[in-house]
């Protein structure tokens, strides 16, 4: 009885020269990607995958949703994603153990693809890198390894081709010593590999070179002074800059206390705490600093703008307050970052309500309503027909439609006239800050009347998205937050930095889980 097991090397005989190669191209580019997703997340201190989990609206969402409000659990899945890219990814790159790999990215796979599907439906209504139906970019990947899992990929230009061989010299040791004695130990090696074979197995190695020299460039790029601050904030210490010579620290995901809840406005799920667009767009309310507006724009390249956005959703934050003027960065993330976070206009453009709201329309607003500046200015006129042809309009095309107002004489005016939005933009704060003098011509306060303001608010049953909360920087979150809270916002838009998201939503969760004492129900 022969003692020789069989390989796949029949099958592989099979395969043309071009079928071999295009086999090995499709697993290493399928690798290399895994791989570098593995990594990128790896050497990303805020990255998580909390934000994608949390929108999971299909199959298996409640346990999608309850890892992500389960900081331990998040922990591990975070762990077992990143570990199971690299791996998967090295596997397939080199050919090693590929079959095994190929199996493990298609149970990756599925479970992204059961976490987020492009079912009718199930949409988010952001943009993404292309148009899907039933079909993205997981499951063609998905159905790529299926392929590769039933050919022998892994022998193709891999180092399977080693193990192979290494498994047949130890089935076939115990038979040629007993056919040819001890002296064939010695000729074993030159009669069983096949130099050439072993020779493609080995091919991969300057790819996988290539690969290593890419990733390192790319890493070069980086400023070394914002590695070395990201790496002393996760160390926990102090970070020196010379140039001030001041303490700087910021909060990473690691530091996240939970998830934050979620509101309804219309037929949108929106965050309690939304993503103001000032800072992103430059509009600085700085006051006597008249270079703020424009360092803040500097700040906020189209990359910075991606950075935050996507810090936003991983940290909870679903929605985006934003003037229309900034469609095209938001479409941008949509599709080259395959972002989600929704996006609500204040359809201010040139102080016309209705061109406001077709631009906005036209740059993928899901929700609209007339800017605070815009309605105060038609209220003055005595034109607030006019903010009800907007809300109508609004409606027309299928979205939430609200009204914004930084005096409460306008909000009062609508009530007044029978005009019922289905969500107010109001400001709120209070004025015990040391620059809150109410004169009309000072940037410097934006709801004069906070107790009257809350009073009259409180009867309203519509949403409300309060805004200014901080007095554009003047109050500390610890205090706006539970302010506004307290005093009937549903929700509160608040500008921030990258480096403010973690402690403001941390913030938020402490306030909303606390006892706020509030008179107005929760109206979302």
């Amino acid at each position: 009885m022969s003692h020789v097991r069989s390989t796949d090397k029949d099958s592989q005989q099979k395969l043309t020269p071009v079928q071999e190669v295009a086999l090995a191209l499709l697993r290493i580019v399928i690798g290399w990607h895994f791989l570098y997703e593995g990594l990128v997340k790896l050497f990303d201190p805020n990255w998580s995958a909390a934000g994608f989990l949390a929108e999971s609206k299909w199959l298996m969402a409640n346990v999608f949703h309850w890892i992500a409000s389960n900081p331990a659990a998040l922990q591990v899945v975070d762990w077992l994603n990143i570990t199971g890219l690299v791996l998967i990814g090295l596997g397939l790159f080199l050919g090693l153990f590929s079959r095994i790999a190929s199996v493990c990215g298609i149970l990756l796979l599925s479970l992204y693809y059961v976490a987020n599907p492009p079912l009718i439906g199930l949409s988010s209504g952001g943009f993404t890198e292309g148009n899907y139906l039933l079909v993205d970019k997981n499951l063609v990947e998905l159905f790529a390894l299926l392929v590769l899992t039933i050919f022998p990929a892994g022998r193709c230009w891999g180092l399977d081709e080693w193990t192979c061989h290494l498994k047949s010299i130890k089935y076939r040791l115990p038979f040629l010593r007993r056919s040819f004695g001890a002296s064939a130990n010695r000729s074993i090696p030159a009669t069983l590999l096949q130099r050439r074979e072993l020779l493609k197995g080995l091919a991969t190695l300057p790819l996988f070179g290539g690969f290593v020299f890419t990733y390192l460039k790319k890493l070069s790029w980086e400023s070394y002074e914002e590695r070395h601050l990201l790496a002393v904030a996760e160390s926990g210490m102090n970070a020196i800059t010379s140039a001030t010579i001041k303490t700087f620290h910021f909060s990473s995901l690691k530091e996240l206390k939970g998830t934050l809840p979620f509101g309804q406005i219309g037929n949108l799920k929106i965050s309690r705490l939304i993503l103001g667009g000032n800072l992103i767009g430059g509009w600085a309310h700085a006051r006597d600093l008249i270079y703020v507006s424009k360092l803040v724009k500097s700040y906020h390249t189209d990359q910075k703008v991606f950075d935050t956005l996507r810090l936003a959703e991983q940290c909870g934050v679903n929605t985006l307050l934003t003037n229309p003027q900034l469609s095209r960065v938001i479409n941008d993330y949509w599709r080259k970052e395959r972002g989600k976070i929704q996006f609500i206009s204040d359809c201010g453009y040139k102080d016309d309500a209705i061109e406001g709201v077709k631009l906005s329309i036209d740059g993928g607003a899901h929700a609209c309503y007339v800017q605070g500046q815009i309605s105060d200015r038609l209220v003055r006129e005595g034109k607030v027909e006019e903010l009800g042809k907007a809300l109508d309009f609004i409606r027309q095309n299928r979205m939430p439609a609200g009204i914004g107002a930084h005096r409460l004489e306008t909000v009062m005016a609508c009530v007044e006239a029978g005009i019922k939005p289905d969500y107010w933009v109001k400001t709120l704060h209070h004025i015990n800050y040391w620059s809150a003098k109410i004169e009309s011509q000072n940037d410097n306060i934006w709801c004069v009347n906070p107790e009257e303001t809350t009073e009259f608010m409180r009867k309203l049953q519509q949403p409300w998205i309060a805004f200014k909360v901080l007095a554009a920087g003047a109050i500390r979150p610890e205090e706006g937050f539970p302010f506004a809270f307290k005093n009937g916002a549903d929700f509160i838009c608040v500008g921030m930095y990258d480096f403010q998201l973690v402690d403001d939503v941390n913030i938020t969760l402490t306030t909303l889980s606390g006892d706020l004492q509030r008179e107005r129900s929760w109206c979302a």
